[in-house]
């Protein structure tokens, strides 16, 4: 098998695997023999998924970190509800500083990009898109520092495994806001129906005023049946 055409401190091994692995597929890596193509297949049927199970355990462990932070200081202050939801609020806008606002200001002074460039090659690569036309580490003749592969390393897993997270909790909010929807039409179809057996039953729909008089007369009797009952005793 044919080594990758490597030639940057992003053209490395372990960060091959990593961009591999986590199917972004920026076109500028790629394999050169049938028995490297080969390989780049069984390792992805096995790669991909293992990479999406650690993505979903690393994301579940800071969830789970946000909730307890959010319990601690809600039995500290003793408002459940209010510290949950700026715990939610502060992790989110914590993740939105650390995967999308700062990485481009970095970006910035070691590539020569513009702070939109820098955004946009962010979600594109947290994202998983990945679509090549902006590639770390291509600047000819330049020198990276070893910190710089490592941390764009760590910043494309933990990066990667908040915005799964936060997509998930989108879609969950969405769906239950449509099981919400879906339970209100519900409900006001049962009242249709109810409202068409009785016109079938009376021969007239009854009016907002016989309903008042309804009630009324329903809660009348439950009084009277309530001081009947004192009396007797």
């Amino acid at each position: 098998m044919g080594p990758l055409r490597l030639g940057s401190v992003t053209d490395t091994p372990g960060n091959s695997v990593t961009t591999f692995s986590s199917s972004k597929g920026y076109g500028n890596l790629s394999p050169s023999t049938v028995g490297g193509r080969v390989f780049c297949v069984f390792f992805a049927l096995f790669g991909i998924p293992l990479n999406l199970i650690l993505l979903k355990r690393i994301g579940e462990r800071m969830l789970s970190l946000v909730q307890r932070y959010a319990a601690f200081l809600g039995r500290k202050v003793g408002r459940q509800k209010s510290v949950k939801f700026i715990s939610s609020l502060c992790a989110l806008v914590t993740g939105l500083l650390l995967f999308f606002l700062l990485p481009p200001i970095l970006f910035r002074g070691m590539e020569g990009w513009t702070y939109e460039e820098g955004f946009y090659y962010s979600f594109i690569t947290l994202s998983t898109i990945g679509f090549g036309d902006y590639v770390i580490g291509r600047v000819p003749g330049k020198k990276y520092p070893e910190w710089y592969r490592n941390l764009v390393s760590l910043w494309i897993l933990f990066g990667m495994a908040w915005l799964a997270l936060v997509i998930t909790l989108c879609t969950n909010l969405l769906e239950n806001s449509r099981d919400f929807c879906l339970c209100c039409k519900k409900k006001e179809g049962e009242k249709v129906d109810q409202e068409l057996i009785d016109i079938t039953l009376n021969g007239h729909a009854p009016s907002p005023l016989t309903e008042a008089e309804d009630s009324e007369s329903t809660s009348s009797k439950t009084e009277s049946l309530e001081s009947d009952r004192k009396c007797g005793e």
